[in-house]
């Protein structure tokens, strides 16, 4: 059957910085504006995104497929040339540029080029836009973005299970901050090896899909790696960011924990509880590390490890994904997995782990900056999703 890619027609962007028409070595060929071409002008997408047919901040999954207007369609031919928001230096927001005149990435044995529907920003995409770990960063200009649901429209010839048509969804860097692609998720196509990849659960629509992949599977790793099982109690602090909601619903739904609590400020506590915690707290009228209860683990989102170990039963585990690490804490960086993905579409498709997306989303692609801006307030409630992508 034959599904629909949303493209609606863009008008004007900001062109990309004259400075980036300079030489430079890339892994893929990316093709940029001359310096000569007549520079466009910054625009607001008019579509609002009150349109679209779910509701933000959506904490329960749909029981059957997803709406046919969110679906993709059959693309006809796969062009040379796509539009994709990119980066030629390190710094804030306003080193974002739109490019119109990028390279459709080339599609290596093992991979599947993917039309991109909806994305999705993590933390971790501002944090690389600032050069935080450039050591390790692959060469600039970048094309941003790691998490994607899309279809699939081409694919290598290693690709053993995947194929045209097929509605996926994935984190598209094995590795969050080693090499990660030069061509992300946030631009109309990206190649992805097969092995990061799942098909999109079947009643998810594509921004559903697009919220889950980087913060779910970090949030299913950092339990495997606690040690965490059924019977055990846990605090997650920042239960209502994107990878907190999804530790409250892992720790309870996959893993049989025997008591969750989550901390977070008084306009989400109904979120918390939304989601299944045994305990709510609201950490700008009480400390958390002060409760006579202690936990069997902390998962520490928000970067207060220093507190978190205060909270902790001796023997636990503290799990810091951001800031400063007190023992007992500990830090890891997830490894993307389309296996994690596979196996927990099973939980998503009935229902039992729902994605949160922030009701300010989604942002249309013409306004990428600003969901970065709003992002780095650490203030989003769930994921902050791009959509459409044209």
């Amino acid at each position: 059957m034959e599904t629909t890619i949303p493209n609606p027609k863009l008008r004007a962007f900001h062109s990309l910085s004259t400075n980036l028409s300079l030489p430079f070595s890339l892994r893929f060929s990316l093709t940029f504006p001359e310096a000569s071409r007549k520079k466009s002008t910054s625009f607001r997408q008019t579509t609002s995104s009150s349109s679209l047919s779910y509701i933000p901040l959506r904490v329960s999954a749909n029981s059957q497929a997803a709406p046919a207007s969110t679906q993709a369609t059959k693309v006809s031919s796969i062009p040379s040339e796509m539009k994709a928001w990119i980066y030629g230096e390190y710094g804030g927001v306003d080193v974002l540029k739109f490019d119109d005149k990028v390279s459709v990435p080339e599609v290596k044995e093992d991979q599947v080029l993917i039309k991109v529907v909806a994305a999705a920003l993590n933390p971790v995409d501002a944090k690389r836009r600032q050069g935080k770990f450039k050591a390790t960063d692959s060469p600039l200009p970048t094309v941003p973005g790691y998490d994607v649901a899309g279809v699939v429209v081409k694919v290598g010839s290693q690709v053993k299970e995947l194929k045209e048509g097929d509605e996926v969804y994935g984190d598209i860097n094995e590795k969050a901050l080693e090499g990660p692609k030069q061509f992300g998720s946030l631009s109309e196509y990206t190649a992805v090896e097969e092995k990061l990849l799942a098909l999109k659960p079947k009643n998810l629509d594509f921004v559903q899909a697009a919220a889950l992949p980087l913060a779910i599977e970090t949030a299913y790793e950092g339990l495997e790696r606690t040690g965490f099982s059924a019977g055990k109690s846990i605090l997650v602090l920042n239960g209502s960011g994107g990878v907190g909601s999804l530790v409250i619903q892992l720790a309870k739904q996959v893993f049989g924990a025997s008591k969750v609590a989550a901390t977070s400020s008084t306009r989400n506590l109904e979120t918390l509880k939304s989601l299944g915690v045994d305990l709510a707290i609201d950490y700008t009228k009480e400390n958390f590390e002060d409760l006579p209860e202690k936990f069997d683990v902390v998962y520490d989102a928000i970067g207060q490890c220093d507190r978190a170990v205060k909270a902790v039963k001796e023997g636990g585990s503290v799990v810091a994904l951001t800031g400063a690490v007190t023992p007992p804490g500990f830090r890891f960086v997830v490894t993307s997995k389309g296996e994690v993905l596979k196996k927990l579409n099973p939980y998503l498709e009935n229902g039992k782990i729902k994605p949160v997306i922030d009701p300010k989303g989604p942002f249309p692609f013409s306004q990428v900056a600003e969901a970065f801006s709003y992002i780095e307030t650490n203030r989003a409630t769930g994921k902050v999703v791009i959509h459409p992508i044209p």
